[in-house]
């Protein structure tokens, strides 16, 4: 059961980061720029702020705050890589890729401006996200920044998000069907990598030792899955009205899913043990009743309707 209260601190979360995007997104140059164009900007935050879970920064934030940092830095990292995954939807939702026309319900990117502006404002938040990284307001140590800002790149990258959408594209038109365990290892990339960062990035900043880091790392992978599994369910069950996006896509374009691969009733065990190894990794963990936010996560992932 996600009670009240958990509710109260994931909407605290999205409110420290969404102030925190609309200050790195600002239409005033910072320093050291020249200038900021209008368009490219208004697709930027139009593609970022005002919407979405911000489940990714919560997971920064939160895995920061049961190690026992509770500053300004988690918040900023949490920012880049909600930046990151942003640029990664504008990306997702192209012509080229998905065609999508609605997203978080409103227009895709492309849609409310062009496709070109889109690219553009997918690339700038992209590289808006290491900037954040790198900077010392993030982290005063610099070998922090760089393992953030190197975790994140292959999170995103060749054997990370981008891999997986590549490997994506080509099961929808491939003879044969992916096997289970492709599928998995497909999703660990497109989806999972990007969620297992933002648990390793909270560690991180948080200097949690290697045997909690490593736990939490299992964490965030066991998260990743079971999110990716869940938004499967939804593509299948729900409808467009709820989820803000098209709904039953994954079916019409040959999607390489758990559901296909064992109808809803395996996919829903393989939820279900994905969320109970998340919670055994908190424990694993070591962190005691400091991690119970982590666990009820663990049970908001598998339990959203959007």
């Amino acid at each position: 059961m996600i009670d009240e209260a958990f509710r109260a601190r994931l909407a605290a979360a999205a409110v420290a980061v969404e102030a925190e995007l609309d200050a790195r997104l600002s239409f005033d140059p910072a320093p050291g720029e020249r200038a900021r164009p209008r368009r490219l900007l208004e697709a930027m935050r139009y593609s970022t702020l005002g919407g979405g879970k911000r489940l990714r920064a919560f997971l920064v934030i939160e895995t920061a705050r049961a190690i026992g940092r509770g500053d300004a830095g988690p918040v900023r990292a949490a920012a880049a890589i909600e930046c990151l995954h942003a640029y990664s939807l504008i990306h997702d939702d192209l012509p080229a890729m998905d065609d999508d026309d609605l997203r978080r319900g409103r227009p895709t990117a492309h849609r409310a401006f062009d496709e070109a502006t889109a690219i553009l404002a997918g690339d700038a938040l992209q590289t808006l996200a290491f900037e954040i990284l790198a900077d010392p307001l993030t982290d005063a140590s610099a070998e922090t920044r760089a393992a953030l800002c190197a975790g994140l790149a292959r999170a995103a990258g060749l054997a990370g998000m981008v891999g997986g959408q590549m490997v994506d594209v080509e099961a929808e038109t491939s003879a044969t069907p992916l096997s289970t365990e492709e599928i998995v290892r497909l999703q660990a990339m497109k989806t999972g990598a990007l969620i297992r960062f933002s648990v390793e990035a909270g560690a991180r900043l948080a200097g949690a030792g290697e045997p909690g880091f490593a736990a939490l790392s299992t964490y965030g992978a066991a998260i990743g899955a079971a999110f990716q599994i869940a938004d499967d369910l939804l593509d299948a069950e729900g409808d467009t009205a709820t989820l803000g996006k098209r709904a039953g896509k994954d079916a019409g374009r040959h999607k390489a899913t758990l559901i296909a691969a064992l109808g809803l009733v395996g996919a829903r065990r393989e939820l279900a043990a994905f969320v109970a190894k998340a919670k055994a990794a908190v424990d694993a963990a070591g962190l005691g009743d400091r991690g119970d936010v982590l666990r009820a996560t663990a049970e908001f992932v598998a339990t959203r309707k959007n």
